[in-house]
């Protein structure tokens, strides 16, 4: 391919951005296929107002009820199509019945809280900042000792972890440190115990005379996984901002999960851009779920927050995160992204923690005021 250069530009992207200017990347397959860096006058997200679809949203998890005791009634969707859906919930108690969800893999991201998940493969103990990914079918129930916020991805497709090329199968992290579980016994005691499984978004009861986790062995491939972030070795270049599929902890069919953790920012050369560069989202839907730490790239975001920006409308820093980094040696962020290659569509549920004016904050406020 042939890489034009016209015009202010800078030769290595992300790299000593001409003053005055402000670089954008515009590309298409993520950031993974062809692309053009446009070197603009104006940051392309300094816009007046925002009318239709496309407006970038954000929602507050800390805003949800934390008193539903019941699981499947606990768990919400907020934003959906036809590869994923992302949910939220919060539960206090333990199950008094085991659920198996034959639409789709699981991603529990535990976002606060720990107790036992009990599965067909065996229990885990689970904690904060742990992934358990959940193959498709496994029954299973959770047994919070504390309350438990879960950030929830149902997968309509196989969840696996991505080919790490040249880096090495150690890179990010190495295998061994995901857990597998051990078989044991439920702790739960009952004279009938229920089931209940989830197809085609519909609850089908059954019920047996025994604990439907009994298995005494296993082997093969097929498992749930634990894994912490704390576990993952996330990339890092001294001298160039990398893309976020770089941080791509596990991927499905048309979806990525990324991990963002604490890490060095570019400090080899004082010409590199530390916070993410402008780019339009062309064929994916972003989503970016803050766990915990100091979100540099823009103020007002708080753990337990979801942003969602849309295919066909620019997103990046905030102009006052750029000023924020001077000086500043590292990130100590934990955020959790979902790329999609559908659009995502919000559901009903998102309407009542949505913050309507977070499509402002990227707004020259002189030049607001005077619209």
């Amino acid at each position: 391919m042939i890489p034009y250069t016209k015009g202010v530009i800078t030769p290595q992207a992300h790299v000593n951005v001409p003053d005055g200017t402000y670089e954008e990347e515009y590309a298409r397959n993520g950031f993974s296929g062809r692309y053009a860096h446009l070197y603009r006058s104006e940051p392309p997200v300094e816009w007046i107002s925002i009318d239709g679809p496309l407006k970038t949203r954000a929602y507050d998890f800390n805003k949800t009820n934390a008193n539903e005791s019941d699981y499947l009634k606990a768990r919400q969707g907020y934003l959906e199509n036809a590869d994923c859906r992302i949910l939220f919930c919060t539960i206090k108690d333990e199950m008094t019945y085991f659920f198996r969800n034959a639409d789709a893999d699981e991603v529990l991201f535990v976002h606060a809280g720990q107790g036992t998940i009990e599965t067909d493969f065996g229990p885990l103990q689970y904690t904060e900042g742990d992934y358990l990914i959940i193959p498709r079918g496994t029954v299973y129930r959770l047994a919070p000792s504390t309350l438990s916020q879960l950030l929830i991805i149902e997968s309509f497709s196989e969840v696996r972890f991505p080919e790490k090329g040249m880096l090495g199968q150690h890179a990010l992290f190495d295998p061994a440190v995901l857990k597998a579980p051990e078989p044991a016994p439920s702790t739960f005691k009952s004279d009938v115990y229920t089931l209940k499984i989830k197809r085609c978004d519909q609850i089908t009861t059954v019920k047996y005379p025994f604990c439907p986790i009994n298995t005494v062995g296993w082997k093969g491939t097929l498992t749930v996984w634990q894994l912490n972030v704390k576990d993952i070795r996330p990339i890092s270049s001294d001298r160039y901002h990398l893309p976020p599929s770089a941080h791509s902890t596990l991927i499905a069919n048309n979806f990525v999960i990324c991990s963002f953790l604490p890490r060095p920012l570019e400090n080899g050369d004082p010409a590199a851009m530390k916070v993410p560069f402008y780019h339009s989202n062309i064929d994916f839907d972003e989503v970016l779920f803050y766990h915990k730490g100091q979100f540099f790239s823009r103020g007002g975001i708080t753990p337990g927050m979801m942003t969602f920006h849309p295919q066909g409308i620019h997103h990046g820093p905030q102009k006052e995160a750029i000023s924020r980094t001077q000086g500043v040696k590292e990130t100590n962020e934990v955020a959790i992204m979902i790329d999609t290659k559908r659009p995502l569509f919000p559901t009903q549920a998102s309407e009542k923690i949505e913050l309507p004016d977070y499509w402002k904050s990227w707004q020259n406020p002189d030049v607001a005021k005077t619209k």
